[in-house]
């Protein structure tokens, strides 16, 4: 009898415990869509993320569809249509997300030195002799998406200091769609001068390229590292989970894939200051209309 009311006591607890969980995960969808932004190839992206989404699958029990983009702004009008849960952003188009489709900061990358940020960066080939921005007068440059932090929003409001317009400084200026673009464009001679960041650039090397390809000239302050963003709608259970999902990831092989050392908890006031280079950026762009 004493064994029957210990088993029955145990069930009881079991039931107790599990209630809660139970009723968490009852509005939970069954399958979760993870949207990145291109930094780089799909097929790059995808082997980065591959076991950052195993991870997220073991600690959810739910699926979770890695889905990469064409560009930044489809990352951001797919959360804004309920097409994206999760989102992995840059900084300036995490607040253009969280502008048009309330998507709320989560966890942020931490870099390999163990900072949560990164740094932009202005590159030439190496065999060039382009070594300042007074070099580059008259040649061509790539910008990477118009959302980019690093690929043009920091480069802009840096150009605008130095009283530079780039549509008339440079010969010609193109949109590369991504870092990996604009890092092999200018290692292929392709474009003279990119912006991009020590992270990206970090990324591919030793694959796409070398160190000793390139002219580094120009290194930016820091910028907060790239957030996780989730859509406002999901369940609050669920953000709290898909956070804790990420601040757990401890996988050597996938940090170092994604050349990180792992996620913080992040939070929507860390990217303020970005805030305000767009406003600075938008204040350019107008005054460069009204000169027009």
């Amino acid at each position: 009898m004493k064994n029957v009311w210990k088993i029955f006591l145990s069930l009881l607890l079991f039931t107790t415990l599990a209630a809660p969980q139970a009723q968490a995960n009852k509005d939970w969808p069954k399958e979760l869509t993870f949207g990145v932004i291109p930094v780089a190839s799909s097929r790059n992206m995808t082997d980065s993320f591959d076991p950052l989404i195993k991870h997220l699958e073991k600690q959810l029990k739910l699926k979770v569809k890695l889905q990469t983009a064409g560009d930044y702004s489809a990352v951001i009008t797919g959360m804004q249509h309920n097409h994206i849960d999760l989102a992995y952003l840059g900084p300036k188009s995490y607040c253009e997300a969280a502008q048009r489709a309330g998507a709320e900061a989560i966890a942020v990358e931490v870099g390999e030195n163990g900072v949560a940020g990164y740094h932009g960066y202005i590159i030439t080939k190496a065999d060039s002799n382009l070594k300042s921005i007074e070099d580059l007068k008259g040649k061509r440059w790539a910008f990477t998406d118009p959302q980019s932090t690093s690929g043009t929003l920091v480069p802009t409001v840096y150009f605008n200091t130095l009283h530079i317009d780039p549509e008339s400084y440079f010969s010609k200026v193109i949109y590369s769609g991504s870092h990996e673009a604009s890092i092999l464009s200018v290692k292929a001679g392709k474009v003279d001068g990119a912006s991009t960041n020590d992270l990206d650039f970090a990324r591919g090397l030793g694959k796409g390229w070398n160190q000793k390809d390139f002219n580094i000239i120009w290194t930016s302050k820091l910028i907060p590292g790239s957030p996780i963003a989730v859509r406002k709608a999901l369940p609050d259970s669920l953000k709290k989970a898909i956070k804790e999902a990420f601040v757990s990831y401890k996988d050597k092989d996938g940090l170092s894939r994604l050349k990180i050392s792992g996620y913080a908890p992040g939070e929507d006031s860390m990217y303020n200051e970005i805030r305000t280079l767009i406003a600075v950026k938008k204040a350019i762009k107008e005054k460069q209309v009204a000169k027009q």
